[in-house]
């Protein structure tokens, strides 16, 4: 009688905490995300505001090359049109259209703009980004007689500058180090070289990866939130020294991934 008691009390104690069904068992964790599991961005219009300037055309160029459809955006909207044209226009499906424009009619928004008019015309366009995805690939920078230096904005970075311009819009960083001569260059069938994404949301950052994957060589690496923006812009002040000395178009690889 009392081993049998001991067990009853045993089993009392004991059953409330154990599974009674299998909707009792603890929840099995989901399997990590693939990092370059990256959702499909061809049905997507990219707008790139400074698309006349030599990094604007060369990202419009080549994103058109690879199938997307592009609208170069400018202040003045025969200069946008001109710089389509000049790239291949509709047969490449790339189009010109003023700023506001182009904003509105975009999917995802590339800045390429000057870093000198980059607060004055993110501002003038607030209403107009509100809701897109903005791609800020500008490098703060001066140059002096020793050359090249990271300039360092109030907000921290260009992209951090742009994310308090534009508090409606989801505002990523990338495409800082690609080489305008290579990107013009339609000689150039693939362009082996990385792209740092930065950017507060995953699935942001996955659509600026996919979309730099669209150009052939081209990978987009996530290189953190953009609070890590200004080192990336600033690497740039490095590579001209590099492209100075050895005559080159340089960019980037990270390697182990």
């Amino acid at each position: 009688m009392k081993v049998a008691a001991v067990r009853d009390r045993i089993t009392v104690m004991t059953t409330p905490d154990a599974p009674n069904s299998a909707s009792d068992a603890p929840a099995k964790k989901a399997p990590a995300k693939d990092p370059w599991d990256l959702p499909d961005v061809s049905g997507l219009t990219v707008g790139v505001l400074g698309g006349t300037g030599d990094q604007g055309r060369g990202l419009a160029y080549r994103l058109a090359r690879s199938g997307q459809k592009v609208i170069i955006g400018s202040r003045a909207v025969e200069r946008a049109q001109t710089a389509a044209r000049e790239l291949g226009g509709a047969e490449l499906g790339i189009e010109g259209a003023d700023n506001a424009e182009c904003s509105r009619r975009s999917d995802i928004v590339i800045v390429a703009v000057p870093w000198d008019g980059h607060a004055k015309t993110l501002d003038s366009l607030r209403e107009e980004l509100s809701g897109k995805l903005v791609v800020d690939c500008v490098n703060p920078l001066g140059f002096d007689k020793k050359g090249a230096y990271a300039l360092t904005p109030e907000e921290g970075s260009a992209a951090e500058q742009a994310a308090a311009l534009l508090p409606d819009s989801r505002v990523t960083a990338a495409f800082h180090h690609l080489s305008a001569v290579t990107l013009q260059d339609p000689e150039v069938e693939q362009i082996d070289t990385d792209v740092m994404v930065l950017g507060e949301s995953r699935a942001d950052t996955d659509l600026v990866q996919a979309l730099a994957a669209r150009i052939p060589g081209m990978r987009g690496v996530f290189a953190g939130r953009l609070r890590n923006a200004h080192q990336v812009e600033s690497l740039v002040a490095n590579l001209i020294s590099v492209n100075r000395r050895y005559k080159a178009h340089a960019g980037l690889r990270v390697t182990d991934v």
